[in-house]
């Protein structure tokens, strides 16, 4: 594989950030306020903690990247509508753990209006929250609700002062979550490079496969990739499952040897700037495909390239999916490996002994991102800006009424599709996927 390294792409700009929170205030009824959290630093073994990973929410609003940090929004505030509170200066602290931004930096570094240290919030969040009737919150962060309501009662206890506390606690995810469904070029920039790394990293895996090493040796040469070119690793944990352990849709143990004459899945995506890609592909370990393998992984690409296609604006994952219901068991059909009419086995079902589960998901800053599928009961019509997987897969369980060829073989094919005003753009096709092309590049090695 080259060693080259890719250009990194532009940040987004404090401008973008300012208008994410200005659109979020637009949407909130009048005297209402808004607290958001940063992510907090989780414990992995005594004083040693896990890698820390900013909050999505928090990040999509700042782009502040330490924890303990709290976001508050106060719609027509003359002093400034979005102040921040953030970790203490601490010169003891930051020679072991590093340099913290501190308040002027929070103001100068990351166009917040106002900061303040976290040794200031308890005092200053009730004059701050005053004569504001409406929170918004996450609702499911548990320290959050219980900052909040420790707020809301020292305010009622000045209610005979004339002082207005919070009188309902609302769910901040709904309108925040709307807002991040839809990417702006700046963040599709930060996926391009996040799929373009993913792929490089599904093609150096391939290229590495041989039988003798194990799976373990592969998800290496993945993450490995991953940050050689400036990613923080993996953007979910990395799948690769050889033989039968490809159909396990979450195996992550990634400890057993690869087999001549086996297939290899690999789920598995770079996280940049906190956006992730998301690849999956299937391989012969050999890098010759079986006929039985052959047979069904022409299954699996049919379904997905024309689900692929489907991505347009105003299609619905609904209708995609129900495709590939559609191509996949018509397929097993085919194969033998489904008896009766191809309507009566998509109407009861008969397909998910070997699909078990969608076809798509929103993609962004989390693997599986955020956004409503369904909008007033019915399933939402796609828009350009929207960010989507497509990954069809057929899992063959190990029985005795399966013929033996297929048996535990495990097969998933999976891209990154953005929609756009003409179509979709593919971001992951940089790493093949039609058979002739995964033999050659494997051929290489």
């Amino acid at each position: 594989m080259s060693r080259d390294i890719l250009t990194r792409p532009a940040p987004i700009g404090l401008d973008e950030y300012r208008d994410r929170r200005r659109a979020l205030m637009a949407a909130l009824p009048p005297a209402s306020a808004v607290l958001v959290p940063a992510a907090g630093l989780v414990t992995r073994s005594r004083d040693s903690d896990h890698p820390f990973r900013q909050n999505s929410d928090f990040h999509y609003l700042t782009g502040f990247p330490e924890p303990e940090a709290l976001l508050l929004l106060l719609p027509g505030r003359e002093e400034g509508e979005a102040i921040l509170f953030c970790q203490d200066k601490d010169p003891t602290l930051e020679a072991w753990t590093g340099i913290r931004v501190g308040a002027a930096g929070v103001v100068s570094r990351f166009g917040i209006d106002q900061a303040f240290e976290n040794a200031e919030r308890e005092a200053r969040l009730p004059d701050l929250l005053e004569g504001r009737e409406a929170l918004f919150l996450p609702l499911d962060d548990a320290p959050a609700m219980a900052l909040a309501r420790q707020v809301r009662d020292s305010l009622m206890a000045r209610r005979r002062h004339g002082v207005v506390a919070p009188s309902r606690f609302c769910d901040v995810s709904e309108l925040m979550h709307e807002q991040r469904l839809i990417k702006s070029e700046a963040e599709l920039a930060l996926m391009r490079h996040a799929a373009e790394v993913s792929a490089r990293a599904h093609c150096r895996a391939m290229q590495a496969t041989q039988v003798g090493l194990s799976e373990y040796h592969l998800q290496a040469e993945l993450e490995h990739e991953f940050i050689w070119h400036g990613g923080s690793g993996p953007a979910y944990a990395t799948i690769v499952g050889s033989g039968a352990n490809a159909c396990v849709l979450h195996y992550i143990e990634n400890r057993d040897p690869l087999r001549d004459g086996e297939l290899v899945l690999i789920d598995a995506g770079a996280e940049f700037d906190l956006y992730a890609g998301d690849i999956t592909r299937t391989f012969p370990v050999n890098g010759r495909f079986s006929d039985a393998q052959r047979a069904l992984y022409e299954v699996v690409l049919a379904a997905q390239e024309r689900a692929v296609a489907a991505v347009t604006p105003g299609a619905t994952l609904t209708e995609i999916h129900d495709g590939v219901v559609r191509d996949l068991t018509r397929g097993l059909l085919e194969l033998g490996l489904l008896e009766g009419d191809l309507e009566t086995c998509i109407e009861e079902g008969r397909y998910r002994r070997f699909y078990l589960h969608s076809t798509s998901h929103w993609l962004g800053l989390d693997v599986h991102d955020v956004g409503d599928y369904r909008v007033a009961g019915a399933p939402r019509g796609l828009t350009p800006g929207m960010v989507v997987t497509v990954e069809p897969g057929l899992y063959v369980p190990d029985e005795d009424d399966i013929p033996a060829a297929w048996r535990g073989v495990g097969i998933r094919i999976e891209d990154d599709v953005v929609v756009t005003p003409t179509g979709n753009e593919v971001l992951t096709q940089g790493v093949p996927k039609r058979i002739e092309d995964i033999q050659a590049l494997m051929r290489k090695n």
